[in-house]
């Protein structure tokens, strides 16, 4: 009996020998090192198709457990992937990574759950690595990093204001009422980025008069991230990229990958920044004499004293002119080995603005954290909390003359606002508030606290040697709260005799949670043919909950709502929930030609119909011929053509779909009231196509490559604000009523011009254009988004671009006088390497053409004191003359060319050629940001928006200037 036993366990073993063989596991080690012999630090080294993986150390070297019969793929950024197969005698080998010059094996995203390379990729994904973001001249907030960096986007900083706030289009206008700014997703979490006004109209009454849009300069909540734990950012500019994200991807996607760990000793990085910022350039002020004192019907006396005592001052630069200091101090902490690897990075950044009280603070803590369960389970982990503060000054519109720069556009030099000994502020006699008071006295701050988490699952459930199924489970919670603070004291001089103090206090609370599930299966029936197949489903849930108290009449010096005379609260709360169910086939042939065909189906409770499911297809195809068996040129390397397909769309705005109730009193009872706008139950989104075609192409082995790109975008069902007859007891109602075209080309040029022993050039030259056209409106053409046709104003009309700007013509008509959409834009990126230690990089940004609507100094002409004011042109007259003359008359002195070059980024850095004891790596450098800038614009920056992140940027209302930074930076690896 025993004996049978052992011949039965014999034979089972006989069986087995095979598999067993098979899956031997066999230490295999090695070392990578570049073309030139040099270790290649972090290089990611993989058993395809498997969980398993490791990075090479500091010097090259790895160390791994694989299968006979496995293949090892070795990459890393900048590099050419390489594969190997082991076989029975591998134990060790060494692989030379060839330079990727082109960026071909770099991978770009096709959906939720796969990759490709950029090689067979079929759509133009702008792609900015943590080097282009951060690494030459970091910026204050992440917003701020991506300027001037991506092409196909017109990115606009909303002012110069502390704590960021940027305006982000992605080829062209998508929208006129609804989001306009793209859905950034990090780390696969879905994060919220909108602006929350502090409530400040209650003061400058900014709304009072013309556009009702919020002017509260208010940041949004992108900003909040820091660009130092950024790995990658990935840009998904339109439909055909974008559509598998659904009815949120209107307006593009930007996708932010965070810092990880790598395996191997634990290594600490220290870097400490400190410089500081300064007014990019000044308007200037007005020479004055007593004629022109006289002739403005001021104090002749008083000018006659102030000069005689030497106290003519010039406010602009007391008030902008402070050099503010900026520290950023950062520490991370990475590790692991092949089971569990770890990234923990800290940060506390501090920046004085340019403006005496006002600043930015930061401070971040980041724990990435990836654990390999076995060789098919991996699990991973992503956070940050967040604490920041933005104190931002008073500035932007006003029709109560209180903000900063509109008090000083009439206030002369010989005015005296500086406080006594004893602390008090004299009235300004020339303007309805004494801005040093204010800006001495007053409060505006923003208090974030904000955690985004997110948890990933990535496993292998079925393998063979043709066909490999994965699941993929992710979920991400963003939570934060603001807290927007804004204090006036009844000491001030409009307070005084007026509401006797403001304490404007804001709380909102956002969540925003996201989870996902995926399939994909890989199958290869044969080497030269492959597919991939995903089916997923996604759900997202928001709650935005914002409660704004007005308190006025302040008891003494308190600032508690409960000790005010009299309190406004209001409130505002939206809430959304989505669904989404989406498939995807990717087909590869001989790797020269991929298909992808996806479809994805969205439900969502802010469309009308929040039952219905919407379809949104998608299909591409990338055709590589130089990868083909007859292709035989040895000059180009890489010749790829790709066409691109997609439909996505935007929601309709939250309050679209109901009439407003209005609070108020009736007869001494508190009652709501019916708004003037009426709600639609069946509005519909705004329905997004585009075709996307283009052709790559790469010589001289990579060194020299092209990107070119043609898109051709129309937008349908367009929610417009249309009048209703009177007789329904409406003046307005939303309603899906036209329809939008973008056409754009971009180009994008790398190179290599000059490559030796000692010295390396890199360069990078991108162009990109847009032309809008609205080609359907249902309703009557409508101004938007400025103060009316008398001083220039956007204009919706059928047959024109939706960026164009009608005025006054001076003709006793009205006519178009300029367009903020840029001719074109241009941006130059050089990097140098000399002698493998010095690297100077920088950024020139040039964009040409463009208009935007100066009131600015419309303002400085009214009060007086424009610095050209009494320059004589002509006709007899002086330049301010001619331009107040014109109000009423003609817009075109407000309309104004804002082309510009900027010198975006610079930065020297130096690497310690040698290591100190246990310390790997030192280097020191110097950067600046915005260090000059060449405009024809007559204003502080060319880049402004009055009215935030929404429709109508490129309006200038004495904003906060725009600083340039200066910074010296200290960095040690150990």
């Amino acid at each position: 009996m025993q004996m049978k036993k052992r011949v039965q366990l014999f034979c089972w073993l006989l069986l087995l020998l095979p598999a067993l063989a098979i899956a031997q596991q066999k230490n295999i080690s090695g070392k990578v090192t570049d073309q030139n012999g040099n270790p290649v630090a972090g290089a990611n080294i993989s058993v395809k198709g498997t969980q398993t993986g490791t990075l090479s150390d500091a010097e090259g070297h790895f160390s791994l457990k694989a299968s006979v019969g496995s293949t090892i793929e070795i990459s890393f950024t900048g590099y050419r992937t390489q594969s190997f197969k082991i076989t029975n005698e591998t134990t060790s080998f060494n692989v030379a990574l060839k330079e990727d010059y082109a960026r071909l094996d770099e991978v770009v995203v096709t959906g939720l759950a796969t990759t490709v390379k950029r090689s067979n990729a079929a759509n133009a994904v702008a792609v900015i690595g943590a080097r282009e973001l951060a690494g030459t001249a970091p910026a204050q907030t992440f917003d701020a990093a991506l300027n001037g960096k991506v092409v196909g986007a017109n990115i606009v900083s909303n002012s110069g204001a502390p704590g960021g706030g940027t305006s982000i289009k992605l080829r062209g206008v998508t929208t006129i009422f609804g989001n306009s700014q793209p859905l950034f997703v990090v780390d696969g979490v879905i994060v919220n980025n909108s602006a929350t006004s502090a409530g400040l109209n209650a003061v400058t009454a900014a709304a009072a008069a013309g556009n009702s849009s919020n002017q509260d300069n208010a940041s949004n909540r992108i900003a909040d991230l820091n660009p130092e734990d950024i790995q990658s950012v990935e840009v998904l500019k339109g439909a055909s990229a974008a559509s598998i994200y659904g009815a949120q991807a209107a307006a593009g996607v930007v996708i932010i990958t965070t810092k990880r760990g790598k395996a191997g000793k634990t290594r600490f990085n220290f870097s400490q920044d400190v410089g500081f910022n300064s007014i990019i350039r000044y308007l200037g002020q007005r020479p004055l004499t007593d004629a022109i004192v006289q002739s403005q019907g001021w104090d002749v006396a008083a000018y006659d004293s102030a000069k005689a005592a030497g106290k003519l001052y010039d406010y602009e630069k007391v008030m902008y002119g402070q050099k503010g200091l900026i520290r950023d101090s950062r520490l991370s902490i990475s590790g692991g080995n092949d089971k569990t690897t770890f990234y923990l990075a800290g940060g506390l950044r501090k920046e004085d603005g340019i403006i005496k009280r006002t600043g930015y603070a930061n401070n971040s803590l980041r724990v990435n954290i990836d654990h390999r369960i076995n060789d098919k389970i991996k699990l991973s982990y992503s956070s940050t909390f967040i604490n920041s503060s933005a104190d931002r000054g008073l500035t932007n519109n006003d029709n109560a003359g209180v903000t900063f720069g509109v008090a000083l556009s009439s206030t002369p030099s010989f005015a005296q606002l500086f406080p006594d000994a004893n602390g008090n502020y004299p009235n300004n006699p020339y303007a309805a508030s004494n801005p040093l008071q204010t800006r001495d006295l007053m409060t505006n701050n923003e208090l974030t606290n904000r955690y985004i988490g997110g948890v990933n699952l990535d496993a292998i459930i079925q393998q063979s040697n043709k066909m490999t199924t994965r699941i993929i489970a992710r979920g991400g919670l963003d939570y934060y709260n603001l807290k927007t603070t804004a204090v006036f004291p009844s000491i001030l001089q409009f307070e005084v005799n007026t509401t006797k103090g403001h304490s404007i206090q804001g709380m909102t609370n956002n969540v925003n949670t996201n989870w996902a599930g995926f399939l994909v299966n890989s199958y290869k029936p044969a080497d030269d043919l492959s597919f991939i197949t995903t089916a997923g489903l996604t759900h997202e849930y928001g709650k935005y909950d914002n409660i704004l108290n007005v308190a006025t009449q302040l008891i003494g010096i308190q600032t508690n709502l409960d000790q005010a005379g009299a309190i406004n609260v209001s409130q505002f709360r939206t809430q959304y929930k989505n669904d989404g169910v989406f498939v995807q086939e990717e087909f590869a042939f001989k790797n020269y030609l991929n298909i992808t065909a996806g479809l994805r189906f969205d439900q969502s409770t802010n469309n009308g119909d929040y039952k219905k499911y919407f379809t949104y297809p998608k299909a591409n195809v990338a055709w590589n011929l130089s990868k083909m068996n007859f292709w035989k040129s040895k000059t180009i390397n890489d010749l790829k053509l790709r066409v691109a397909y997609g439909e996505s769309s935007n929601f309709p705005a939250y309050i679209s779909r109901f009439t407003p109730l209005n609070s108020s009193n009736i007869g001494g009872y508190p009652g709501s009231l019916v708004s003037n706008t009426l709600g639609d139950g069946s509005i519909g989104s705004e329905r997004q196509t585009e075709l996307e075609a283009g052709v790559d192409i790469s010589v001289l082995e990579g060194k020299l490559s092209l990107e070119a790109t043609f898109y051709n975008k129309v937008v349908k069902d367009l929610l417009m604000q249309g009048q209703v007859p009177a007789s329904t007891g409406f003046a307005t109602k939303y309603l899906n009523a036209g329809s939008l075209r973008n056409r754009g080309i971009e180009l994008s040029l790398k190179a290599i011009p000059f490559e030796g022993k000692n010295f390396r050039w890199t360069s990078t030259t991108n162009f990109w254009l847009n032309r809008s056209l609205i080609t359907q409106l249902n309703i009557p053409a409508f101004p938007l988004g400025a103060f009316g046709t008398t001083l220039g104003t956007y204009f919706i009309q059928q047959g024109a671009s939706a960026t164009q700007i009608v005025g006054l013509n001076g003709n006793g008509g009205i006519g178009k006088l300029g367009d903020a959409e840029p001719t074109f834009q241009m941006n130059f990126l050089n990097d140098f390497t000399i002698h493998k230690n010095w690297s100077l990089r920088f950024l020139i940004h040039w964009k040409q053409g463009g208009d935007v609507i100066n009131l600015t100094q419309l303002l400085t002409d009214l009060g007086g004191t424009s610095p050209d004011f009494d320059v004589m042109q002509s006709n007899g007259k002086t330049a301010g003359e001619n331009r107040i003359a014109a109000l009423g008359v003609s817009s075109k002195p407000f309309v104004q060319n804002a082309s510009f070059v900027k010198f975006r980024e610079i930065g020297l850095y130096y690497t310690v050629p040698y290591r100190i004891k246990n310390i790997e790596r030192i280097q020191l450098g110097v950067s600046a940001n915005n260090l000059f800038v060449i405009t024809p614009y007559v204003g502080y920056d060319p880049e402004v928006s009055n009215f935030g992140v929404g429709f109508s940027s490129g309006v200038d209302v004495t904003p906060f200037p725009t600083s340039k930074r200066v910074q010296f930076h200290v960095a040690i690896s150990f």
